[in-house]
């Protein structure tokens, strides 16, 4: 059975959470501006809370953005120092994908609209369906003004609202059942992610992790 550690620092929230034995376990944050400072302890304290060491991991997954741009760095750069060290590959995960598993997991619910607050007048934007347990993206991501979010084409049905990109909620013209703009990403919803991402062979070898900050697929400059 394979083990798993998944990491998180793209948002105020610092977390971790491992596979191990067909068991999880997780810890969970809110420190911002304090990742550098906590992200490796909080590794330390979970591997040894299971009487394991760094070399019993098959891989590492980590949320890849978007969000915080110093916070994505810190996951990237730790995950890629733990896993060359290991020769083990890495499992990025989208940080908006991992606040929609949140979402079907605390709330039960099946269809979200994920938001991060982007700052500078801005929302990262992705929706998606839960198929077999796993929220899947419906469309594309993208990062964009808080009224031009809108849901799929196709989409019907009840839609829920999660994340800090809520906030903005007043001018996100989009119908929803429910919403939570406190929400923010888990490691044990990372995981969860992984490990069908695992499960498909989609590990990559770590050279290859990239951030998404969404951001850098924008061509056209904001109007002032």
């Amino acid at each position: 059975m394979s083990t798993l550690l998944a990491l998180d620092t793209a948002t105020e929230a610092c977390s971790v959470a491992l596979l191990h034995d067909g068991k999880v376990t997780s810890h969970y944050e809110v420190i911002p501006r304090l990742h550098a400072q906590k992200l490796l302890p909080m590794i330390q304290q979970l591997l040894a809370d299971a009487g394991i060491g760094l070399s019993a991991v098959d891989a590492i997954a980590f949320g890849r953005g978007p969000g915080a741009f110093t916070g994505v760095r810190i996951a990237i750069g730790v995950v890629q120092g733990l896993a060359f060290a290991l020769e083990r590959p890495v499992l990025p995960v989208s940080n908006l994908a991992v606040l929609a598993q949140r979402a079907f997991r605390e709330h039960g619910v099946r269809q979200v609209a994920a938001a991060i607050d982007a700052r500078m007048d801005e929302v990262y934007w992705g929706c998606y369906r839960e198929e077999a347990g796993e929220m899947r993206l419906a469309g594309v991501e993208a990062v964009l003004a808080p009224q031009a979010a809108a849901l799929p084409e196709d989409a019907s049905g009840e839609w829920f609202g999660a994340g800090t990109g809520w906030g903005y909620g007043e001018r996100i013209r989009v119908a929803l059942s429910g919403q939570d703009a406190s929400l923010l990403p888990h490691a044990e919803d990372l995981l969860s992610l992984a490990r069908f991402a695992w499960a498909r062979g989609e590990a990559i070898p770590a050279d290859e992790a990239q951030p998404v900050y969404l951001r850098d697929k924008v061509a056209t400059p904001k109007a002032r």
